[in-house]
């Protein structure tokens, strides 16, 4: 692919992106009002469907379910998003594709609608991470709480919604409807199932499966969340270590681009100025 290609490509991507981003994650980043995010994201639902939206694929409500669910757009609503969104790509960039020398844009032109109808995949990936990063950061504190609570006597239901009550978060607000959801007589498996596939971090799926194997065969909790809140603690200062030791290389590179040819500058300064005297 040349680079030509290449950027026209990217172009798409932004342009698609963005639309989405717009929509889906306008609230969480408080660019937009949710009235606003909310218009739009409607606005490329019914763009969508007027254009046919594809037949969403198995994977994308795991997605949207990962990602939180942004806006409440469900499958069918997330897929009309799609196809609108690579409907404006082709549309917004067919000025640079079509301005690509020899034969660049027979590549370019179906390669911007296909990079726009992927583009929400990307955005939603991107909210997944972001999600799952600041549910690992709450988990340590949230863990010790709960093993608290259940050590005192309360059901793993009312701790898990009196522990998400008391703080906030994104997983707070997990263990909120989780907890909800078992005293309004949801299974309790069922509940947890369901807060595992919408917490993307390993910690909350090992605690559901915990939690589950204690229902199931009756197994002390209190030991096991104990254990988990220790583990989650040491993954979370590894993971301070690590951004500390890519913080380093970036540091030296601002010395190197920013500084050093700074003081060059005036050590030179100072030379021309003794020469000429």
């Amino acid at each position: 692919m040349t680079p030509a290609v290449a950027l026209s490509v990217l172009a798409a991507v932004v342009v698609a992106g963005g639309l989405v981003e717009l929509a889906a994650a306008g609230p969480a980043s408080g660019r937009a009002g949710p009235g606003r995010a909310l218009a739009a994201a409607r606005a490329l639902v019914r763009l969508g469907r007027r254009l046919g939206a594809p037949a969403p694929s198995g994977r994308l409500e795991s997605r949207i379910t990962a990602a939180g669910a942004p806006l409440g757009l469900g499958v069918g609503e997330v897929a009309a998003v799609k196809a609108a969104a690579g409907a404006l790509a082709l549309v917004a960039g067919a000025p640079l594709a079509l301005s690509l020398p020899g034969r660049l844009p027979v590549v370019a032109v179906p390669a911007r609608p296909i990079a726009g109808f992927l583009a929400p995949d990307l955005v939603l990936a991107r909210r997944a991470r972001g999600r799952g990063r600041a549910m690992e950061e709450e988990l340590p504190d949230l863990l010790d709480l709960l093993r608290v609570s259940v050590e005192a006597g309360l059901p793993v239901s009312r701790a898990l919604g009196e522990v998400g009550r008391g703080h906030t978060g994104e997983l707070a607000a997990e263990w909120r409807a989780a907890g909800r959801r078992m005293e309004l007589g949801v299974p309790r498996v069922t509940a947890l199932v369901d807060m595992a596939a919408r917490c993307p971090a390993p910690g909350v799926v090992a605690l559901a499966t915990a939690l589950r194997r204690a229902e199931r065969h009756g197994a002390p909790l209190a030991q096991t969340l104990a254990a988990q809140a220790q583990e989650a603690r040491a993954a979370r200062a590894r993971r301070v270590r690590d951004h500390a030791a890519r913080a380093a290389p970036k540091i030296q590179l601002v010395v190197a681009l920013l500084l050093v040819p700074s003081v060059l500058l005036m050590v030179a300064a100072a030379l021309v100025a003794s020469l000429t005297r």
